[in-house]
């Protein structure tokens, strides 16, 4: 009587053991499923960051784009600004340079 009590308890530990393999066997599953799909959340957030920060970096090139044209043409405008400044000023004293310059070529020092 006493072997078939300890066969009955071996088999319900064998269940037992059993049963729990399974219930480990199903909490690893979910904790799989649970990473995956943590892991596919987390890749769709950093695609949407991703996609909104270069979409900031488009803007920003954009406008610094537009900016840098009208730099361009400020920058060109002052330059030619300038250059008919330079013009005027050596119009002007270009008759005073060439008699100065005629005076010292001329003039006979000992």
């Amino acid at each position: 009587m006493e072997s078939s009590r300890g066969q009955g308890g071996i088999q319900q530990l064998l269940a037992a053991e059993q049963e729990a393999q399974h219930i480990v066997n199903a909490a690893r599953s979910a904790k799989m499923a649970r990473l995956k799909q943590a892991k596919e959340e987390a890749e769709k957030e950093i695609a949407a960051y991703r996609a909104q920060v270069e979409l900031g970096f488009q803007k920003k090139l954009t406008e610094s784009s537009g900016d840098s044209g009208a730099n361009v043409k400020r920058l060109e405008q002052e330059t030619e600004a300038k250059i008919h400044h330079l013009k005027t000023e050596a119009g002007r004293i270009s008759h005073d340079v060439v008699h100065m310059l005629l005076k010292h070529v001329t003039t006979v020092k000992n």
